[in-house]
């Protein structure tokens, strides 16, 4: 088997239309493994040839789910995607074939993109608005809809699937209110907190646009929703990945796994998927929050107090490699260097 899609899922609302869409877009011999930690989906997913669910009644933690299904997996190359993503046409082939291009000591990422998961419709006035927080009352009137005519409706409201990517920048995001554009994702960093920024400075870089002309751009860390990397490298990642905590900043700890053991991390510029960001009351984390603190707290000693002992490189190396980096300046890399 090529390739085995990992879902670590708690609570997921949109695992069952992640996992549709999954199935409709591959084109490789690909599986789907579908961890469900401590609750069965609701609504409930679909039976599948190349769907494996395990059913863990009591929660574990994403990483330790993403262990688990990496277990199971039958595929050469293991790809962690979170459960509320949709994907291009063929992407898991056109993955697989990029990494024909490279060596297996690389983690790889497609291009990202911003996912228009659903609209809220009112059932009394037939309105429609973008995806958000669960509506206390209809926002006709608030979004243009009918100029003019409000609505009172506070109850009768229903998400209507839309599953697409937002549409890019002067294109029409068939709305009938305002124009979306979708941002293409391609760098990631981290600053000295640790904390995730996206790092569209070094887009620009001449040594970023010569690399685009491969197909492959570098990225110092990652997003975290979707990576890819061969079940051999993953074997050695999943040492004593349970102790970093159930959830958080796993971009950053694959991203440092794969850089500081000499590996890369590199962006697809062929394929695609697209990402619901958690940005709303009642689609939530699925964990407690006090997780991603005690974990960013581990991450830290783990990589930047070089105790990971597959580390051949320190930190420093990684961000003088694509330095100058947002949050990082000499006085605080020279800090860093004299703790290293």
């Amino acid at each position: 088997m090529d390739l085995s899609i990992l879902i670590p899922s708690r609570n997921e609302m949109f695992l069952s239309q992640t996992i549709k869409n999954i199935l409709e877009n591959i084109e490789a011999d690909t599986e789907i493994v579908v961890t469900l930690d401590g609750n069965w989906s609701d609504p409930p997913i679909l039976q599948h040839e190349r769907l494996n669910v395990i059913y863990v009644p009591e929660a574990i933690g994403q990483r330790a789910g993403t262990n688990l299904a990496a277990k199971l997996a039958k595929g050469k190359y293991l790809m962690k995607v979170d459960a509320h993503c949709a994907f291009d046409k063929g992407f898991d082939r056109k993955m697989i074939e990029a990494f024909k291009k490279v060596d297996d000591n690389v983690t790889m990422v497609p291009v990202m993109k911003n996912l228009w998961a659903f609209d809220w419709k009112c059932y009394k006035c037939g309105s429609r608005w973008y995806q958000g927080p669960a509506p206390k009352r209809c926002m006709r009137q608030e979004r243009g809809v009918v100029p003019n005519e409000a609505c009172d409706e506070t109850e009768n409201f229903k998400r209507r699937i839309t599953w697409q990517v937002e549409a890019k920048r002067g294109e029409s995001a068939q709305r009938n209110w305002k124009s979306r554009h979708s941002p293409s994702s391609k760098s990631y960093c981290f600053d000295s907190e640790p904390h995730f920024q996206y790092f569209g400075d070094y887009t620009r870089r001449e040594e970023y646009l010569k690399q685009v002309e491969t197909g492959f751009t570098e990225t110092m860390s990652l997003q975290g929703s979707c990576w890819m990397l061969s079940k051999e490298k993953y074997a050695q990642f999943a040492e004593g990945r349970d102790e970093l905590g159930s959830w958080g900043n796993e971009g950053l700890e694959i991203a440092c796994k794969t850089w500081l053991s000499g590996g890369k991390c590199l962006v697809n510029h062929s394929t695609w998927y697209a990402h619901l960001f958690r940005t709303q009351s009642d689609f939530s984390f699925p964990y407690p929050q006090a997780d991603v603190r005690s974990t960013k707290k581990r991450v830290w000693e783990l990589f930047f107090d070089n105790n990971w002992k597959y580390q051949i490189h320190p930190v420093s190396w990684l961000i003088e490699k694509f330095s100058p980096v947002p949050g990082w300046d000499a006085e605080k890399i020279k800090d860093l260097k004299s703790k290293e």
